[in-house]
C-alpha cells in the first residue's frame, strides 16, 4: 500500500473511534441542579403559551383586516375558540429539601463485624459455615 492510503486509513480509524472516547456517564444531578431543570422547563412552556397567544391575536387581527379590506362577509369564516391569555409566570414551589442530618448524611457506617484483615471468609463473617 502507498503511503496516502495508509495516511487515509489511520485517519478514517481515528474519527471512528473518537466518538466512543468521548462518551461516558455522567453522575445524576443533584436536587438543586433537578429543581432549576424543572424552573426552566416551566419557563419554556409558559413562554410556548405566551407566543400561541400573540400568534392567536396577530392572526385575529390579520383576518379581521382581511375581511374589512376584501368586503367579504366575516361570518363565512370557520369559527374559532377565542385566544386565552396565559398571564404571568408563576414559578412551582420546589419541595423542601431535608437537612444533612435527616438526610443520613453525617450517619456512622454500620458495625463491622470481624476485623477487615481476619482470616474469617465472607460466609463465616456473615454467619454461614464454610463448606
Amino acid at each position: 500500500m502507498s503511503k496516502p492510503f495508509q495516511l487515509t486509513g489511520l485517519l478514517l480509524a481515528a474519527c471512528l473511534a473518537a466518538p466512543l472516547a468521548v462518551q461516558a456517564k455522567l453522575p445524576a444531578p443533584s436536587p438543586e441542579a433537578k429543581a432549576k431543570a424543572d424552573e426552566a422547563r416551566a419557563k419554556t412552556a409558559h413562554g410556548d403559551k405566551v407566543a400561541g397567544y400573540k400568534l392567536c391575536l396577530s392572526m385575529d387581527k390579520t383576518a379581521a383586516h382581511y375581511f374589512k379590506s376584501s368586503g367579504k362577509d366575516a361570518k363565512s369564516a370557520t369559527a374559532t375558540p377565542p385566544c386565552a391569555d396565559p398571564g404571568a409566570f408563576v414559578p412551582v414551589a420546589a419541595a423542601p429539601t431535608p437537612p444533612l442530618e435527616a438526610a443520613g448524611a453525617h450517619s456512622p457506617p454500620k458495625t463491622a463485624a470481624a476485623p477487615p484483615s481476619g482470616k474469617a471468609t465472607a460466609a463465616e463473617q456473615q454467619g454461614a459455615a464454610k463448606k
